[in-house]
């Protein structure tokens, strides 16, 4: 009887190994030729996930079956953690008789304050509507701020790579349709016959000071305004590393196809961190949804961008030297961004953003507002109240943001139970408490470099009528060629997707 229980079990065990030879066998032809998608549904039963930067190198698989080689940041550890990293919506044909002045004749796809909206009347090459994104292979409710944190490094790894995990380049390619002249009639002046955009580049000498992969910058620390007695001591230009900046923008679910696709097709690899705060979370953007006080609307914008402060203070805090937040209507040039926040740093004794409070963007000064706060005991009969305008965008430095949040709650000097579309000036007011003010960004020449308004308009600014605008900027507007600093970092009111690329396409690819 022994030798029989010997035998059964060495059968046992010659079947066992048979079946982990089978098993591996299987798992090797899924990591080889099963589709990134497939393991996404996988991953996606084991969320809530905290999405980090890839780590590791090693060859894995693309959507089409190809191997991808070794130094590609698509490996299978990163797309665990990340299963969007490298993602890019569908590629998909465009009609031979699509012409992208096709996209600015239905205007009224971006009226209004919060546009109800989402590109689906718009033509298809216009790369605007919500079906263009691809079909939505994840459960929202996965994807909430207290079991997701996004990987906002996403976009930055694939433009350092160049490429998709599909092989397409990153960021796409533009047509060369786009570098021709654009003219947008507007209700003020129908007899435009040019390009005011690309005039005002032209003309100002707009430029990129970087490219959008770059990890230094050449700064001018003698190139801001009032620091004219550096000019005699030193004007060489210096490379320095180039600060990590991460990108905020607010926007909502219907933008999700237009404005938010636009930047992510353009500009918004540049920032070395990318966030969308939306009404609806889409992992692929990356997107995310907070809860916040009173509704999701743009006359409690206040509220959703404490929100935001809030959120990024908890999980982004340390990974960045600069925030930078704005709306899904601006355009901005990111190096030229990275390289004025280094120059303002350097200038200032080489200071560390990380110790030293900065609050920077397009001043204003809202007098108006100002003389209520001040009847009402909210601000310092002494002092005055400029802010930054979030059209344009500003930038906290590590340091102003750490110290922000730590008066966030405060009620009296942040009023942190508003109602108001006044984010801006709401900031400004309890930054103000903290003795941190705004800084003056003009350049040596007292041109702006963060603009309210889109490059032709500011062009042609009447700068002599007195108006809100001519209010708000006591210290004078200028026009034509210097209206703008050669350096600028950020135009507001870019809400027509094809201006955007339209743009880019002017700033880096025509020639």
């Amino acid at each position: 009887m022994g030798w029989r229980a010997s035998l059964r079990r060495g059968q046992f065990i010659y079947y066992l190994l048979i079946g982990l030879i089978a098993a591996s066998s299987l798992l090797n032809y899924y990591l080889l030729f099963g589709t990134v998608e497939t393991r996404q549904t996988m991953i996606d039963d084991s969320l809530p996930l905290t999405m980090s930067a890839p780590t590791q190198q090693q060859s894995v698989v693309n959507d089409t079956g190809s191997l991808v080689h070794d130094g590609s940041p698509y490996t299978t550890d990163a797309l665990r953690r990340n299963p969007y990293l490298g993602w890019q919506p569908p590629q998909q044909p465009i009609a031979t008789n699509f012409s992208w002045v096709d996209c600015l004749s239905h205007n009224e796809e971006y009226t209004g304050k919060a546009p109800d909206k989402d590109g689906s009347s718009q033509p298809f090459g216009c790369l605007e509507r919500p079906s263009q994104l691809g079909n939505i292979s994840f459960s929202i409710d996965m994807f909430n701020e207290t079991s997701w944190i996004p990987d906002v490094t996403m976009l930055r790894t694939m433009l350092m790579h160049g490429k998709d995990r599909d092989g397409h380049p990153y960021p796409a390619q533009l047509p060369k349709e786009l570098c021709r002249d654009i003219i947008i009639p507007s209700d003020r002046n129908s007899n435009i016959t040019i390009d005011e955009d690309k005039r005002c580049f032209r003309e100002a000498k707009i430029k990129p000071t970087g490219s959008l992969n770059a990890s230094t910058v050449t700064i001018h620390p003698w190139n801001h305004f009032g620091e004219s007695h550096l000019l005699d001591e030193n004007k060489t230009s210096i490379t320095v590393p180039a600060p990590k900046v991460l990108c905020m923008i607010y926007t909502v679910k219907n933008s999700h196809s237009t404005g938010i696709r636009a930047i992510r097709d353009t500009w918004g690899g540049g920032c070395d961190g990318f966030l969308a705060f939306s009404s609806s979370p889409d992992p692929r953007l990356p997107a995310i949804a907070l809860q916040h006080d009173g509704p999701e609307s743009y006359d409690n914008m206040w509220q959703k961008v404490r929100s935001i402060w809030k959120y990024v203070g908890a999980h982004y805090l340390n990974d960045f030297d600069w925030f930078f937040i704005g709306g899904d209507d601006m355009f901005v040039l990111p190096n030229n961004l990275r390289t004025y926040l280094a120059s303002l740093a350097y200038k200032d004794g080489k200071a560390d953003p990380r110790k030293k409070e900065y609050y920077v963007g397009r001043r204003f000064h809202n007098l108006r507002m100002e003389r209520t706060f001040k009847m009402k005991r909210k601000f310092p009969r002494s002092g005055t109240l400029y802010f930054n305008t979030g059209g344009a965008g500003y930038a906290l430095s590590h340091a102003t943001l750490r110290k922000y949040l730590t008066v966030a709650d405060d009620a009296e000097h942040c009023s942190s139970h508003e109602t108001t579309s006044a984010e801006d000036v709401m900031m400004a007011k309890c930054l103000y408490h903290l003795g941190i003010t705004v800084t003056d960004s003009r350049d040596l020449h007292s041109r702006e470099r963060f603009h309210m308004f889109m490059p032709g308009r500011l062009y042609n600014w009447n700068i002599k009528q007195k108006n809100w605008y001519f209010n708000f900027n006591p210290w004078g507007l200028k026009n034509q060629a210097d209206c703008c600093a050669p350096d600028s970092v950020s135009f507001h009111y870019a809400k027509q997707p094809a201006i955007v690329r339209h743009l880019q396409a002017l700033l880096y690819h025509c020639t």
